[in-house]
């Protein structure tokens, strides 16, 4: 079966060079983008079961901009005054300015890593007495915790936000030849959408160990893995794969007289 139209399961990429567009002109295929996942902040009366009293913190770690968003929107909707003296640890720059949405950035203090966790760790070793407070969402399977735990440092993860299916009832019919996973929350949402999903001829693509087990662990076939030694990147994979499904065969490549 030739590969004539793809199906990602992300949001249609803002930036023009990404390296899906490059795949539809390389192989001469259609890709086509779609959500199958969206996150929707706890509600308040969700949260209050946490009994978390956010003025018990000293200091704040956000490890994304949805992070910080829904932060915020508890703290309004509980109207809860952040202190001026609250301490902000940031992942990346990118997030950290992300917090001029909210407050006054050069009057906050505020500490940044380079990226990753691990960078921020350090940072956080210096202001060990500090009472840390971790929104993050309901499938968060990060680290972080388990590292602080080490460091003794005193913190409290709380879920601010979850993940929840789209619904994807205009895709019953399922039109693609191939459709790519990033997220097991992403498997989840097929099979909860269309709990009698046969996949048949349809070719199941998934990026990164716990996806690849999603997708077994649903039952369904695993045509097409990355990252690996040689595919390190999904449009790769997927690149690999096509050109050897749509390479002409011999009956193709016959004239008949």
């Amino acid at each position: 079966m030739k590969i004539k139209k793809i199906l990602v399961t992300q949001p249609k990429p803002e930036n023009e060079k990404s390296p899906y567009f490059d795949l539809a002109k390389n192989v001469n295929v259609k890709v086509d983008f779609r959500a199958f996942v969206q996150v929707e902040g706890v509600s308040l009366k969700e949260f209050r079961r946490f009994h978390i009293n956010i003025p018990d913190f000293s200091a704040v770690i956000f490890t994304s901009r949805t992070a910080i968003d829904h932060f915020f929107r508890i703290a309004q909707e509980m109207r809860v005054a952040i202190s001026e003296d609250m301490k902000y640890f940031c992942i990346s720059e990118t997030i950290a300015l992300y917090l001029q949405k909210y407050t006054i950035y050069r009057k906050r203090k505020i500490f940044i890593a380079d990226g990753k966790f691990e960078d921020l760790l350090p940072i956080i070793l210096k202001h060990k007495n500090e009472n840390y407070l971790i929104p993050v969402s309901d499938v968060s399977k990060q680290e972080f915790g388990s590292l602080l735990e080490k460091s003794k440092i005193k913190h409290t993860e709380v879920v601010f936000y979850k993940t929840v299916s789209c619904d994807l009832s205009d895709l019953k019919d399922m039109d693609y030849d191939v459709v790519v996973f990033y997220t097991p929350t992403g498997v989840k949402a097929l099979m909860q959408n269309f709990p009698e999903f046969k996949q048949n001829e349809l070719k199941i693509a998934s990026f990164g160990l716990e996806t690849a087990k999603a997708v077994k662990s649903a039952g369904l076939r695993l045509d097409i893995k990355a990252p690996t030694p040689t595919m390190p990147s999904m449009t790769m994979a997927l690149e690999n794969y096509i050109k050897k499904m749509n390479k002409p065969s011999k009956t193709d490549d016959s004239v008949t007289t």
